[in-house]
């Protein structure tokens, strides 16, 4: 990770000395324990802020939306992909940005860190040789880090940026695992009971939000949950407006989403935002051999429309 953050400083410095950014968006060390927060640097003297770790969770891709200037960005494979998407989208325009690739092995969850610690502060935390070492007031104790990895990077099969214009430290091999095993369990169940789990889940939800603002994807004007000519739904806490809302969102991004999990680390209520979107991404994956953001060339799935199209759905 050292060495990355070093080459990402590098290409920081370079970028900004030759003029060829105005700005670097990146991470810096936050004021928590296992935090960072985005950075914004637009001086080469100011790249020695930059780090790159495991808690470098933020969707930067998020920022790249309303920039004029050119812009420089870090990104690991998510992040990329995110990119990728807003681009083919026409939300970001290539010729501005120039991505800064990272490698990831994964990121630390703070919400299974928090549910270590049962309600005690945390006041340090350290990772090396693959342990985790947290400490506060009359405790230390010691994990293996990858009891804390997040759950869309124990299924992510693109560590490295699949586009970039710069890559730092060296390509990771990427993991072989099974992208959709965490639905399998779900899809067996009979419709009933995953309705009902749907119910249970989304009960949780309180309505602020954070998904929607976290998401890259999330870039409507006015999303439709604030559309009042004319009013789709109610804004209560009913539980029926709030399922309308999240499949509704799911939709939205079916197709584009890439799981980089920023809406499920947002949500205050730990709900599982994942599952409907991951199953959207099986069905893209299965029907039209497709994955969001690999490529700026290939035309999403939703986005034309084949004479031979499967249309086994229609009755």
């Amino acid at each position: 990770m050292h060495n990355v953050e070093n080459s990402i400083r590098e290409a920081a410095k370079k970028l900004l000395s030759e003029k060829k950014v105005d700005l670097i968006v990146g991470y810096e060390r936050g004021t928590l324990p296992l935090r960072t927060t985005p950075c914004f640097v637009d001086k080469a003297e100011d790249v020695r802020k930059l780090v790159w770790n495991e808690n470098c969770d933020a969707n930067l891709s998020k920022y790249l939306l309303s920039r004029k200037e050119n812009v420089g960005v870090v990104a690991k494979g998510c992040d990329a992909r995110s990119i990728a998407v807003c681009i083919f989208e026409k939300q970001i325009d290539k010729e501005k940005v120039v991505i800064i690739g990272a490698p990831c092995l994964g990121l630390i969850d703070k919400k299974k860190v928090k549910a270590k610690l049962d309600g005690r502060e945390l006041l340090e935390a350290t990772i090396e040789d693959e342990q985790i070492r947290l400490k506060g007031e009359g405790f230390e104790l010691v994990f293996p880090k990858k009891d804390f990895i997040c759950n869309s990077c124990l299924t992510c099969r693109h560590r490295n940026p699949p586009i970039y214009d710069v890559f730092t430290g060296e390509k990771v091999s990427e993991a072989e695992v099974d992208e959709f095993g965490e639905i399998a369990d779900l899809e067996a169940k009979p419709a009933k009971e995953r309705w009902e789990h749907f119910k249970e889940e989304l009960d949780k939800c309180i309505r602020c939000y954070a998904c929607r603002e976290v998401c890259p994807l999330c870039y409507c004007k006015t999303c439709f949950v604030d559309q009042t000519m004319p009013i789709w739904f109610g804004k209560t806490n009913d539980l029926s407006d709030t399922m309308i809302y999240h499949l509704v969102r799911a939709f939205h991004v079916a197709g584009r989403c890439v799981d980089c999990g920023a809406c499920s680390r947002a949500c205050p209520m730990n709900i599982n935002l994942r599952e409907v979107v991951k199953k959207t991404e099986k069905i893209m994956k299965e029907r039209y051999d497709y994955t969001a953001g690999l490529s700026l060339e290939k035309i999403p799935p939703l986005g034309e429309f084949k004479i031979d199209d499967s249309q086994e759905f229609i009755k």
